[in-house]
């Protein structure tokens, strides 16, 4: 038999806790990004370490989602993953706050990596358990992206700028590293264990992670993946290097152009998986990927406004709303949902290697080589193709394909 749902109200907690964990996560791993103004001339840092830091987080961040996620759906223990985890991961960013050196920061990073891949997977899965499928969407986007973005594109380097200004980029990180113990212990004393196998029932059997990998929909998702995690990395690492070493805005204005990023997500990461419940996954898919074109763009030749740099900031990073679709809900919607956190783990992890990790390297090689402006060029590519591969997925979401089918029956019947 299906498990019984849990009430509204612990849904609503439930993914608004996991999405507040997340955000806290992201506030520590984009710390470096917002930092690295100050960090860069301190380290003595090239453009190819910059993205040597970035690459290496997102390598063992990859390894670790598969891994993990993949555990934790064999064993079905959740909760745990997602508390330990989250310690470890803290105790991360104060080690970056000490480091002396390249190599010991970029230890620092690599264990960051380690300790968060496993996160946002096993907080998927606990979601696809625990949340009424037809609001699924919008609970794996505010999972994902509403605190990640609130906190750790809007909130963070309006709070670690202005302390790194105050008093030195180290005690941001040491700031940085604080939330996460308290929302590691609301997790283990008020989120409960999914039951095993509460998607479809113990008695129905399991599909096979290799049966589910030749789904047309996870293979795309997976390329849809590498091309928009490259767009997201190359964003973070370099922009604020941009904006305020190429476009010569001060740290200020930088600081606020850069929130806006993290505004943006955090209204897309409901309004666009909201939306897409209702318009369908593919089509959000496409057209919030040819929007981000603006944002390169607008980085490159706008000369005007700095609120009007911001608004086209605001509007391009709107295609950061797609990424619980395509990492989890499309996957978990288009086989079998107790897979989710593997999936996941695999989609997210095929980003963070082939996008994530390839992908600042590659960038930062081509802004020592020619200019800073060459990322911004990469970026755009990046999510033409994002929406090309787009087209091709197969629609999913519940609320769209009932609909279609009431317009199917009704065109049958006339």
């Amino acid at each position: 038999m299906t498990q019984q749902r849990r009430s509204g109200t612990y849904q609503a907690f439930l993914v608004g806790i996991l999405s507040l964990n997340f955000g806290i996560l992201f506030f520590d791993r984009n710390a470096l990004n917002f930092l690295m103004p100050f960090v860069q001339p301190d380290l003595h840092l090239s453009d190819t370490q910059v993205g040597m830091l970035s690459s290496g987080l997102s390598l063992t961040w990859a390894i670790a989602g598969f891994l993990v996620g993949r555990i934790s759906d064999k064993l079905g223990s959740r909760k745990p993953v997602v508390v330990v985890a989250t310690i470890a991961f803290c105790l991360c960013s104060f080690v970056s706050g000490v480091s002396s050196s390249f190599l010991m920061l970029l230890g620092a990073r690599l264990l960051m990596g380690a300790a968060e891949g496993g996160v946002m997977p096993v907080s998927h899965s606990i979601i696809a358990a625990e949340v009424d499928e037809d609001k699924r969407g919008l609970a794996m986007g505010i999972g994902q992206n509403l605190g990640s973005n609130v906190l750790g594109s809007a909130a963070a380097p309006l709070v670690l700028i202005p302390v790194a200004i105050a008093y030195g980029w180290r005690d941001a990180f040491f700031l940085a590293a604080a939330p996460g113990l308290i929302s590691a212990a609301i997790i283990w004393f008020f989120v409960h264990e999914p039951p095993k196998d509460d998607a479809h029932g113990a008695d129905t059997p399991r599909a096979t992670l290799r049966e589910a990998f030749a789904d047309r929909n996870v293979q795309l998702c997976g390329i849809i993946s590498v091309l928009l995690v490259s767009y997201l990395v190359c964003c973070w690492a370099f922009m604020p290097l941009y904006l305020t070493n190429d476009r010569h805005f001060d740290a200020d204005t930088t600081k606020w152009l850069m929130a806006t990023l993290g505004i943006s997500a955090g209204i897309g990461s409901f309004a666009v998986a909201a939306l897409s419940d209702r318009i369908g996954r593919k089509p959000a898919i496409v057209g919030f990927s040819l929007l981000g074109v603006i944002l390169p763009l607008g980085a490159m030749f706008f000369t005007g406004s700095s609120w009007v740099l911001a608004a086209i900031f605001f509007i391009g990073w709107g295609l950061n709303g797609v990424f619980p679709l395509f990492m989890a809900t499309i996957p978990s919607e288009s086989v079998d949902p107790r897979l989710t956190a593997s999936l996941t783990g695999i989609v997210m992890g095929i980003g963070e290697v082939l996008g994530g990790v390839l992908s600042p390297f590659a960038a930062g090689m081509l802004s020592d080589a020619y200019g800073r402006s060459a990322v911004m060029w990469m970026m755009l590519v990046l999510t033409l193709l994002a929406a090309a591969v787009g087209m091709g997925l197969r629609e999913t979401a519940p609320r769209a394909l009932a609909k279609r089918r009431t317009v199917n029956a009704a065109t049958a019947t006339a």
